[in-house]
């Protein structure tokens, strides 16, 4: 049975059981950004998951908690890439068959390691809503359950467990800034920072060029946008997910939009202050404080949530080299 709500208890209930199974990653403290930035700097370094983004967080909350027949006939995503990713190696650590929908013009790096964990792949067109028409076709075919990467309150419970982490390695933190594509990672970490403590801030941030939840807090409801090209190709969402919405519009203190530059930006500094790769979608909450979207105090310790490292490496490189 599908669980209907997400409380602190869950998310709490999925540390434990996704402990054993992914890495604790650090909370960064890269001094040097904090001139940069205007402010203290923490970074959630989850490109260091071993799939290389925080996805496998829910992915192995879902398949621990799915029933044995549904463990025996198989799972199925739609996914960018990394969630496509963490189902296929939780299913292969578990030994569940996993099929994983994937755009035709994802990055090779992420169609390469979804097939390396052992999943099949089928390649379908760019829009989630799309992908999702084949989704219901293979399940109605072979009896799959779905793993949603956003809808899913048991995978956002999952994705809350990052919260969990932050305010252990840093009580006084102020604020965090989170990526937003079909916010199921922000109402995990939403639910469970208001949960603990309402003070601290809880910020999403988008691509301009793909920004339905900035959108829809403008106009107060749901609304559907065009979405056009964006090297935070990650965060591509048309729509605000059914489920993570309300969440979002009760816990999310402020939404902002983002420059591509600002982006790119962001990754350089990532890599030359902190020595980590990060993908264009994990380096949207660097690029609302280049952008000035997010004007924070000196002394305000904010943590960024770098939600991955996964993305053609050579296309890294040529955003590297933009400045020399």
């Amino acid at each position: 049975m599908e669980k209907n709500g997400l409380t602190l208890k869950d998310i709490y209930e999925a540390e434990k059981r996704i402990q054993p199974h992914i890495i604790r990653t650090p909370l960064l403290r890269p001094g040097t950004l904090d001139e940069v930035l205007g402010c203290e700097v923490y970074l959630k370094s989850e490109m260091l998951q071993v799939t290389g983004a925080f996805k496998m967080r829910g992915a192995i909350n879902k398949i621990l908690s799915l029933s044995e027949t549904e463990k025996s006939k198989g799972i199925i995503c739609s996914s960018s890439g990394n969630h496509g990713q963490a189902c296929a190696l939780a299913g292969r650590t578990f030994g569940i068959k996993v099929t994983v929908v994937l755009p035709e013009d994802a990055p090779q790096i992420k169609i390469n390691k979804v097939k390396a964990f052992g999943a099949n792949v089928l390649l379908g067109p760019r829009y989630y809503n799309e992908r999702m028409k084949m989704v219901k076709e293979q399940q109605e075919k072979h009896g799959y359950t779905m793993v949603h990467g956003y809808e899913d309150y048991t995978v956002m419970a999952g994705q809350g467990t990052i919260a969990l982490e932050i305010l252990r390695d840093c009580p006084g933190i102020e604020a965090i800034l989170v990526p937003v594509g079909g916010g199921g990672l922000i109402a995990g970490i939403a639910t469970a920072i208001k949960e603990i403590n309402p003070k601290i801030r809880v910020i999403g941030a988008q691509s301009k060029a793909s920004a339905a939840y900035v959108e829809s807090r403008k106009l107060g409801h749901r609304v559907e946008v065009q979405c056009l090209d964006s090297i935070a190709d990650g965060l591509t969402c048309r729509a605000p997910g059914n489920n993570p919405y309300p969440i979002i519009e009760k816990y999310v203190d402020d939404i902002v939009a983002v420059d591509e530059a600002d982006i790119k930006t962001g990754m350089r500094l990532i890599a030359s202050h902190a020595k980590l790769v990060a993908e264009p979608s994990a380096c949207v909450g660097i690029a609302a404080l280049l952008g000035g979207q997010i004007k924070p105090r000196s002394d305000e310790k904010l943590c960024f949530v770098l939600t991955s490292g996964n993305w053609d490496i050579d296309m890294i490189g040529k955003i590297f080299n933009e400045t020399l």
